[in-house]
């Protein structure tokens, strides 16, 4: 490969790209590809350049931003690195990354994928803003060699809505799951039962649903255990502030332990995980969790819906509902420890048959090799990686 095969990444945070899409820049890389990520800078910023080996830029980028300039900027930036980058192909993921790199590709003659990871605010809520960021979607997606969605709902809903037209798409098993990383980890003992949430601190996350329903099942069982694991202060609209982070931890009955680097130690020591989301592209921590053989209790909504079988590998509950998720919680710790294994080794048994990671790897290279490498000069002003 040349030193121009530039192949970049966009996504709404460098977190995003080092948790969910190392192993496809991994593979990219050994393959001789040159990989740049463009996103906001955070603390994973220096471990896309230090541990994976690829360029970082940073990009203005806000998630909850609306305002015109703010966002016109965003767009503006895009353009402009797209332009001095000329690269052989762009993955953008994130609604926002999703639109404003979809719509600079296309402007400037790019090859592109989007990656639906998720719908997102935009179609959890309705008003006239978020009906135009649907609309704006569409024309992004159109310009698109190739659309990605983690499950056939999202997929047959952007189509209904006129969100595809003729691009071709295909449905991918999440971001997929490096089976090596995450291995299978016995049960912990039987007491304390411990349940885990790991997301980020949203209410679209169904985290508040979470804490109220552990208040109720503690007053019953004071030994139980709350994990909650991710970042507060997220840029979204229905982000949890810092205050009420506050009250949870001041009361004891969940233990917050914000964003963690590596999430395995912790759902080691839970017997299930929790994620009462309002809706989900492939929930990312139930496939790790189903990884290292642990069950899930999830709502009863697209994504979630397909990241379990119910009754074998995790159970549902119902949207928004404190009461659905209490009752859940409570017949998983009336389950015997046998039938709890039984279930964390037929989730495991599901991810090595259904998700493994080269699936979405195969997916990736499928797409380059659709486009010609190779656009003149080398980019020399790019900064170099040191071994």
């Amino acid at each position: 490969m040349k030193g121009n095969d530039v192949v970049v990444f966009v996504a709404n945070s460098s977190w995003y790209l080092y948790n969910f899409r190392r192993g496809t820049i991994v593979a990219l890389r050994g393959a001789g590809y040159r990989v740049v990520a463009l996103a906001p800078e955070d603390e994973y910023s220096r471990y896309l350049v230090e541990e994976l080996g690829i360029v970082h830029l940073p990009l203005p980028m806000e998630g909850k931003g609306t305002r015109l300039l703010g966002e016109g900027r965003s767009l503006l930036a895009l353009a402009y690195m797209l332009q001095r980058l000329k690269p052989a192909f762009v993955f953008n993921f994130t609604v926002k990354a999703n639109i404003y790199s979809g719509l600079a590709c296309r402007m400037l003659g790019i090859p592109y994928a989007n990656n639906v990871s998720g719908l997102g605010t935009a179609f959890l809520h309705d008003s006239w803003l978020f009906r135009r960021v649907r609309s704006v979607y569409g024309v992004a997606n159109r310009g698109a060699r190739r659309v990605f969605f983690q499950n056939q709902e999202d997929h047959d809903l952007f189509l209904s809505h006129g969100l595809l037209q003729e691009t071709p798409t295909t449905v991918l098993p999440g971001s997929g799951m490096d089976t090596t990383r995450f291995t299978f980890s016995p049960l912990p003992p039987p007491a304390p039962f411990t349940f885990v949430l790991i997301g980020r601190l949203l209410g679209d996350k169904g985290v508040r649903e979470y804490v109220q329903a552990a208040g109720e099942v503690r007053a019953a069982h004071p030994d139980s255990r709350f994990l909650l694991i991710g970042p507060h202060g997220t840029s979204n609209c229905t982000a949890i502030t810092h205050a009420e982070v506050q009250r949870w931890q001041a009361a004891g009955v969940v233990e917050v332990l914000g964003q963690q680097r590596d999430v395995r130690p912790f759902i080691q020591q839970a017997h299930v995980l929790v994620l009462p989301s309002y809706r989900e592209g492939m929930p990312r921590t139930v496939l790790e969790a189903a990884a290292m053989g642990r069950p899930s209790i999830v709502s009863d909504v697209p994504g979630c819906r397909q990241s379990i079988v119910a009754g074998r590998t995790g159970w549902f509950c119902d949207v928004k509902s404190v009461d659905s998720l209490t009752q859940c919680m409570r017949r998983c710790m009336a389950l015997p420890q046998a039938e709890l294994q039984a279930a964390g080794k037929a989730a495991r048994a599901r991810i090595e048959a259904e998700f493994d990671e080269r699936i979405v790897v195969e997916a990736a290279f499928d797409c380059l090799r659709d486009v010609r490498t190779g656009h003149g000069e080398v980019l020399s002003w790019l900064p170099t990686h040191r071994e």
